[in-house]
């Protein structure tokens, strides 16, 4: 007997977790297209922050992300080793199904997945999904969080999980999506298991390898009719970029990198 595949569409930034998701997926599920949107503009992403958390952190957060640049460059070998370990495929995705917008909550996003009608979408790698986005359809749109929801909700899940001494939590999850900041039902949650060698660039190839296999069975569940919403770790919080003198605090102190 064949069993039809379920229609998704992916909406998602052109970075390798996305591709390793669209390659995790495909022999299981029938990707109708991927829109992909632009990258954010950087200095529009600084100005909230400044905004929303004030000058020196947001300042102390920049030189993070600048001295990271540098560690990720010296992980580039360590993610390499765990993305043919776990056997994650980062090839790009085919062309033929490429839409590119400049805003994923644009009216071509709208447009797009009104003319494909897929059974579901799943995100991974963009900006808030708008409510205008989500409320002119009735199928469920999917997210990939690299950290346990609601206690590790924002950037970094994994990271913080571990600088709270908290590695119960440290983990990976697939929930709806909603209005808010990974704020949706639950659908799945893993736990990684961090190894000598990992940082914090390191972290996401160990959620991703966790995430695959859960969001295939999530998209079953939606297939089957069965989504069933979980509960989460509390309390509920929403967390940021650490600061480069909190980052070297934590290294020192904690080991944790």
């Amino acid at each position: 007997m064949v069993y039809e595949k379920i229609r998704i569409v992916m909406l998602c930034g052109d970075n390798k977790y996305s591709r390793m998701m669209y390659n995790g997926l495909t022999p299981f599920v029938d990707v109708k297209c991927v829109i992909l949107e632009e990258n954010t503009s950087k200095i529009c992403f600084i100005k909230k922050r400044f905004k929303k958390l004030g000058f020196l952190k947001t300042t102390g957060q920049l030189l993070f992300i600048i001295i990271n640049k540098l560690i990720e460059k010296l992980s580039r070998s360590r993610v390499n080793k765990l993305i043919n370990g776990y056997g994650l495929i980062n090839t790009s995705f085919p062309k033929s199904i490429i839409q590119k917008v400049e805003n994923i909550n644009s009216k071509k996003t709208i447009n797009l997945l009104k003319n494909i009608n897929p059974d579901a979408v799943v995100i991974n790698g963009t900006r808030i999904i708008s409510n205008k986005i989500l409320s002119a359809f009735e199928i469920p749109f999917i997210n990939t969080h690299m950290g346990i929801t609601p206690k590790y909700r924002g950037v970094h899940g994994a990271y913080w999980a571990l600088v709270n001494g908290d590695p119960d939590n440290c983990g990976v999850t697939i929930h709806l999506v909603d209005k808010g900041i990974d704020t949706g039902g639950i659908l799945y949650q893993d736990i990684i298991n961090i190894e000598k060698y990992d940082n914090l660039n390191t972290y996401p190839i160990h959620q991703m390898a966790k995430a695959l296999p859960l969001m295939k069975t999530a998209l079953n569940d939606i297939k089957e009719k069965r989504i069933n919403i979980k509960n989460g770790a509390h309390p509920s919080r929403l967390w940021y970029h650490p600061t480069l003198f909190e980052y070297v605090k934590n290294w020192v102190l904690k080991g944790v990198v």
